[in-house]
């Protein structure tokens, strides 16, 4: 934003509802009020059909809303229908608060909005409706959801994406994030209960706030499920401390999350963690790591919205914020648990085998991105860059390159 500039309110008949207007409209715009030539001022808003305008010398152009839109997503399946902030949660947002950034579908509407209940939390969740038949009756379950449950009007906000493109993960995850209104996101899926209050114990240390506020930090909270099924349908069952839940690892009632695949969560290191009582580095890296994380929401990279369907989607996210320079540490007491749901295995297994070969194009790709970058921007010899060189020179051909 402009020097000068100042955030203005748009008049609104929903705004004491707080719910969203709910045809595309943004509820707030920048206006700036520095009248130097050479000033360029950024004016967002389309309450008369605009989403942007960019002022320059005193002369206005006008960026219409679709053209913005399919530009900020230009890597994904199109058109989409993008409303955000279709449902505005009601209750004040703190701008130093972490916000749960998820992504919904319609068979996960109740989990959503006990997360919302238990979280009573910032909460910025994307949800995918399918433009086809069953849209209408869609809308009306996610409007029954905001009706019969007050926690998620008072924390959701809700960002519509309707299209006929299913599983636009990383789509979705950018959706979540880019409206997200507080200085820190998790980058959480929907189906995982929160054990432990990590939100206040962050919130109050000041050493790992100032970790986070300096944007070189991604806190890991791991994540674990239960080896029967049934034993991870009711949350209300799962432990809330660690020493629970070690009693039930010991018992080989838990493990890690999907330990079938060491490598999506391994490198947390959770026999170390089982004894840890302090934050610690993630030293182990690799590029298949997924772990559910607390960041710095501006600064941090984006998902590569190629990755549609299952398999590789949120690891590219992970690494590429590992090779941007963020370094992941582990907190020592809290936790996450899987909530048992069933899966399309045949459906992941195709998507798996497309997302392989273009997951192992992408870190070349990647590696070679940054590296003209750091070298550029004059941080090749800086710490920056470390994350970078000790992983890109695992890829065959890349110090050539280089």
């Amino acid at each position: 934003m402009t020097s000068g500039s100042t955030w203005h309110q748009a008049p609104s008949s929903d705004m004491n509802s707080g719910i969203h207007p709910r045809a595309g409209q943004d509820i707030l715009y920048i206006s700036s009020e520095n009248t130097d030539a050479q000033q360029v001022a950024q004016s967002w808003t389309n309450i008369e059909g605009f989403f942007g305008e960019c002022t320059i010398t005193g002369t206005s152009e006008h960026v219409s809303e679709p053209n913005l839109k399919s530009k900020l997503f230009s890597s994904a399946l199109g058109p989409s229908t993008l409303k955000p902030y279709y449902y505005k949660a009601r209750h004040p947002v703190h701008q130093k608060d972490i916000t749960l950034s998820t992504l919904v579908t319609r068979n996960r509407f109740p989990v959503l909005g006990r997360l919302a209940s238990h979280y009573k939390g910032p909460i910025s969740a994307a949800i995918h409706i399918n433009d086809d038949a069953t849209k209408d009756q869609v809308m009306k379950e996610l409007d029954g959801l905001f009706d019969t449950n007050p926690d998620v009007r008072q924390y959701v906000d809700v960002h519509l994406i309707i299209d006929p493109f299913d599983r636009q993960f990383n789509l979705w995850r950018n959706v979540a994030k880019l409206y997200a209104r507080t200085d820190y996101i998790m980058m959480l899926d929907v189906d995982f209960y929160l054990c432990t209050d990590f939100r206040h114990r962050v919130l109050s240390n000041p050493s790992v706030l100032a970790k986070l506020d300096a944007g070189r930090t991604a806190l890991v909270v791991p994540a674990f499920e239960y080896l029967l099924q049934d034993d991870g349908l009711d949350a209300s069952t799962f432990p809330t401390h660690k020493t629970d839940l070690i009693q039930q690892v010991q018992q080989d009632r838990i493990d890690m999350f999907h330990k079938s695949w060491l490598n999506g969560h391994g490198a947390t290191n959770y026999s170390h963690w089982y004894t840890s009582s302090d934050l610690y580095k993630v030293t182990d890296y690799n590029f298949s790591y997924e772990p559910y994380v607390i960041f710095k929401k501006d600064g941090a990279p984006w998902c590569d919205e190629r990755f549609i369907g299952y398999g590789a989607n949120k690891a590219a996210c992970l690494y590429e914020i590992y090779l941007a320079g963020l370094e992941y540490w582990v907190l020592p007491d809290d936790f996450l648990i899987h909530q048992t749901h069933s899966y399309p295995e045949d459906t992941r297994r195709k998507e798996r085998q497309y997302n392989r070969k273009l997951y192992s194009n992408f870190r070349e790709e990647l590696c070679l991105r940054y590296s003209r970058k750091y070298m550029a921007t004059g941080e090749w010899d800086t710490a920056r860059s470390d994350n970078l060189k000790t992983e890109c020179q695992k890829i065959r051909g890349y110090r050539s390159a280089v």
